[in-house]
């Protein structure tokens, strides 16, 4: 199969081929994996109980995805990714806050993936071959699973929409047998090693959960969706049909891992690491069968992202090629990954990770679907590529290609958020206000969105695409 050679221009209707059930694949296959898993995780190291764990992931993931599953009608009308069409509400040049939100949560979430898998693939292979854990045997492990997630994300979409169908079967059946291996040792009671609730008291440490393991796996695609559906034909495919499989995908690709995490936590006893306890506590005969879900799990999720990470440099850098790109932010994700593995510790840098990118990623999708739904779907596609052409003027040029209404409604929202969030290690001023509860996502999309319908109220959201010039070429 060739390599893709789309970027982020617009894509031809001939080569929109896919469909909703291509759009279920990708967000099932690809969430399936350690990298997802790990989240359920989380609210077990903040000392919650089981139900009350569970009852944080499904609540978190369910508010996320009523949110973030409408932006995947975006896409199905511009024919580009979410960053590029963002340029409707903030401009051709400011839709760069979008490329540079998505190319941070790709980053993170890339490297989370291959560290967490890594981890889990290298205590596989001491059980099962004696492989020491030395520094040594994580960094090839790390680079065997880098090179194979790099190859995944050059060849493009179509390569990785392929093993996505793969792996949604693959990997359901690893998880099944996943559960049969560690239900005998399975618990309901919060462990003990935890410390207790993280935050002192119940509603808080709840309310974290809800957000960091809930909350955050939705957000991560409020830019990828767009990868997907611009693969798909509004001719072909109702919105209603691509927001139903986009609400499928995403529920069922984030609660089924999450909730195996969850799980395996208690089963596992891991209080304060997921990966050493969860291959400690597997069977014999599971070892194989956790070894396959750990390096094509992986592999499959973290080509994804670092796919969309290529596309948002792209976007940044409009003389780069994709397949450029796509090297360049490998690179940046591997040395993540090793600075994961050798200098962070796992919850805080989890935590704070998903917070801090929740906070300043909200706002953003909020006024890009506020902006959907003021020009009811119709978007100019030829001037959202103003920016990438290198030239200027069209429906979106506002002053100068920045919409700069646009740019301070989210920066007012991100700080909002920034300033309500609780990090392991820190505290935002505005949590005296909430009673030390982290209400960073709802403040940044309300201050956000309001600031945006504020500062461009009785404004018409851009001018008429078709009474525009095109682009004036400029080098």
């Amino acid at each position: 199969m060739p390599i893709e050679q789309r970027g982020v221009d617009t894509i031809p209707e001939a080569e929109r081929t896919s469909g909703p059930r291509d759009l279920v694949s990708i967000l099932l296959g690809s969430n399936l994996c350690l990298g997802v898993i790990v989240f359920g995780w989380l609210p077990v190291s903040f000392g919650l109980g089981w139900w009350a764990s569970v009852s944080a992931v499904v609540a978190g993931t369910l508010v996320g995805t009523l949110l973030t599953a409408p932006l995947a009608l975006v896409s199905l009308r511009t024919a580009t990714n979410l960053s590029t069409s963002s340029g409707a509400q903030f401009g051709v040049r400011g839709r760069l806050v979008g490329s540079v939100v998505g190319l941070l949560l790709s980053l993170g979430y890339t490297a989370l993936t291959v560290w967490i898998g890594g981890d889990a693939m290298t205590g596989v292979l001491h059980r099962l071959f004696g492989l020491p854990t030395g520094g040594v045997s994580y960094a090839v492990v790390y680079a065997v699973l880098a090179a194979a997630t790099v190859v995944g994300a050059v060849y493009g979409y179509r390569v990785l929409l392929r093993l996505s169908r793969v792996l949604a079967v693959g990997m359901t059946a690893l998880l099944i047998l996943g559960v049969a291996a560690y239900a005998p040792h399975f618990t309901t009671g919060a462990l003990p090693d935890a410390g207790g609730y993280l935050l002192g008291s119940f509603w808080p440490t709840w309310l974290l959960a809800l957000v960091a393991a809930g909350l955050s796996g939705p957000i991560a695609f409020i830019t990828l969706l767009g990868d997907y559906t611009r693969y798909i034909s509004p001719s072909r495919h109702t919105p209603r049909r691509v927001l139903h499989a986009t609400w499928l995908g995403l529920t069922a690709g984030l609660l089924v891992p999450q909730l195996f995490g969850t799980f395996t936590a208690y089963a596992a006893r891991a209080a304060t690491d997921y990966a050493g306890p969860l291959v400690a506590a597997a069977p014999g005969w599971y070892l194989v069968p956790l070894l396959l879900a750990a390096s094509a799990g992986s592999v499959g999720n973290a080509g994804l992202m670092l796919y969309s990470m290529g596309l948002d440099l792209d976007a940044i850098l409009p003389r780069a090629s994709r397949t450029q790109a796509t090297f360049a932010v490998a690179g940046v994700a591997t040395v993540c990954v090793f600075a994961g593995h050798y200098a962070w510790d796992a919850q805080a840098a989890m935590t704070s990770f998903v917070l801090l990118l929740t906070a300043i990623g909200t706002p953003w999708a909020v006024i890009t679907l506020i902006g959907f739904v003021r020009c009811r779907g119709v978007y100019d596609a030829d001037a959202l590529q103003v920016f990438n052409r290198r030239s200027r003027g069209g429906a979106y040029w506002y002053r100068g290609g920045w919409n700069w209404r646009a740019v301070l409604a989210w920066a007012l929202g991100a700080g909002a958020g920034l300033l309500a969030v609780s990090l392991p290690q820190w505290s935002g001023p505005l949590l005296r206000f909430t009673g030390g509860v982290d209400c960073s996502f709802l403040l940044s999309g309300v201050v956000g969105g309001a600031a945006y319908a504020a500062l461009t109220w009785g404004r018409v959201p851009h001018p008429t695409p078709s009474l525009n010039p095109p682009g004036v070429e400029v080098g």
